[in-house]
């Protein structure tokens, strides 16, 4: 809905299209009118199409409406799933016990629905063989091949090398 629904006195047009609490048009009568036909059936009187001419009002129960709404925005939000951007930081000389020990660690971020940022860190001199560092994330782009796919593929940022992986569908 708008920023603000407005509800029974906060309506402040002449005259309002008005469907039942059972959902059954009643056709268009003075807002005054619509008002008290709401409260002596016990509801509120809420304009849910504010856009229309005349706006659409509906007599309900605005708290149990309200309630409701909020329940379904709950539920939508509790089914979204978040993803994160998980990132490992290798050397280009790293050690092959420490870098199958990275590679596990990706393989797991991946498995659990993440996306995982491999970041290879150049220091002093080793920016001077920044084809150390490439063939690492080839390396890795082959190992993961079978549980991850490149989104983004291996990019020089300053003294960094990155690359984005993505989990496999499937």
């Amino acid at each position: 809905m708008s920023q603000q629904q407005r509800v029974n006195e906060m309506i402040r047009v002449r005259e309002v299209r008005v469907v039942g609490a059972d959902g059954a048009q009643l056709g268009i009568m003075p807002t005054q009118e619509a008002l008290q036909f709401a409260e002596e059936q016990g509801f509120d009187l809420v304009e849910v199409a504010p856009n229309e001419r005349p706006p659409v009002c509906r007599i309900m129960d605005y708290g149990k409406y309200k309630y409701q709404r909020s329940k379904r925005q709950q539920l939508a939000k509790k089914k979204q799933k978040v993803i994160l951007v998980k990132e490992i930081k290798l050397r280009p000389k790293t050690e092959e016990h420490d870098y199958q020990f990275k590679i596990q660690h990706v393989k797991r971020f991946l498995q659990d629905g993440h996306k995982a940022k491999v970041t290879v860190i150049f220091r002093g001199r080793e920016m001077a063989h920044t084809e150390l560092g490439r063939r690492v994330l080839d390396r890795i782009i082959v190992d993961l091949e079978d549980v991850a796919a490149v989104e983004q593929m291996p990019k020089q940022e300053g003294r960094n090398m990155t690359l984005v992986l993505s989990p496999r569908a499937g």
